[in-house]
């Protein structure tokens, strides 16, 4: 591991801690814990949760009263968000992003929140084939959970955003998947949500140069991977509907308007907002005491919403 993500993880490990003391998951959530979805048992867990009722002003999925209806799990199916956490690829988990995983779901959601294998003793593209992991594990136990496959969202922050955006390019060009040696899911990939995060490798390594975090996801070779790092070019209309934000306060508040522009350019509909103050920093969304985190996953669920078919 190289010093910089050694001192990377130190310190988020404390900030992080520091973040959560105290916060617990709201009761009106159901929120089931360490299932196995892989063959790791050290990072192939998830934990998936909803709310347990649904009234008109917080969801209004199934009616239009105002009277809460709780979740059948034989009959209900609700959308679902599939979160990828952030750490520079080489730290988190779900347990620092269960709180933030509840309130999506309390806005009317069902949501997937896993860990993931972490660089630098696995590499590019471990956290990737982690996701379509997930995704098989949601297609074969769509009857034992109120998940609707046909309407499936991501989210991801830092480099969960990368992450997300580029599983959204293997979702939906055939060239690209090819190329990563991926199949397409058989489920319906409706929108992404990508916040405080990295999106174009290739300039990210030519930056960075062959050292720190990404060269511990990308290995000292990342010439090797040829094509794979090219994920932009194969940006085209299909692309699914993309909210993309940051924060005034956020180390990589430079990263966001010239992807939502690019994304525009492609055809992609997309929307983009920066939140807060300068003191708003990377990936406020998921401090549930931050001033602006209640509106920007507000922002994100609504912005969902108008996908659901």
């Amino acid at each position: 591991m190289s010093f910089q993500s050694f001192i990377f993880r130190k310190m988020c490990t404390k900030s992080d801690a520091k973040r959560d003391a105290g916060l617990e998951i709201p009761e009106g959530v159901e929120y089931i814990r360490d299932i196995r979805y892989g063959r790791n048992k050290k990072f192939n867990t998830l934990d998936i949760c909803w709310p347990k009722s649904i009234t008109a002003k917080t969801g209004g999925f199934f009616d239009k009263s105002e009277e809460e209806r709780y979740i059948d799990l034989e009959k209900d199916k609700l959308p679902v968000i599939i979160s990828i956490h952030g750490g520079g690829y080489v730290y988190g988990s779900k347990e620092l992003y269960q709180f933030y995983c509840a309130n999506l779901a309390e806005r009317g959601f069902a949501v997937i929140n896993f860990n993931y294998r972490l660089a630098p003793k696995y590499t590019f593209p471990a956290p990737l084939e982690d996701l379509n992991l997930v995704i098989k594990w949601m297609l074969a136990n769509s009857d034992d959970y109120p998940i609707d496959t046909d309407n499936v969202f991501m989210v991801g922050d830092s480099a969960g955003a990368q992450l997300a955006s580029q599983y959204g390019v293997i979702y939906s060009d055939a060239d690209y998947r090819k190329i990563m040696g991926f199949r397409k899911p058989k489920i319906g990939l409706r929108a992404l949500s990508l916040g405080c995060g990295v999106y174009d490798l290739k300039k990210r390594l030519e930056q960075e140069g062959k050292h720190g975090m990404i060269k511990d996801y990308l290995t000292s070779e990342p010439e090797k991977l040829g094509e794979k790092l090219d994920i932009l070019s194969y940006i085209t209309k299909e692309y699914p509907p993309t909210f993309i934000f940051s924060s005034k306060g956020d180390m990589l508040l430079e990263e966001c308007e010239p992807m939502a522009d690019y994304l525009k350019s492609r055809n992609v509909k997309c929307k983009s907002k920066i939140y807060g103050n300068k003191k708003t920093g990377h990936v406020f969304h998921v401090n549930m005491r931050d001033e602006f985190s209640d509106e920007a996953n507000r922002d994100q669920t609504d912005f969902f919403k108008k996908y659901i078919h």
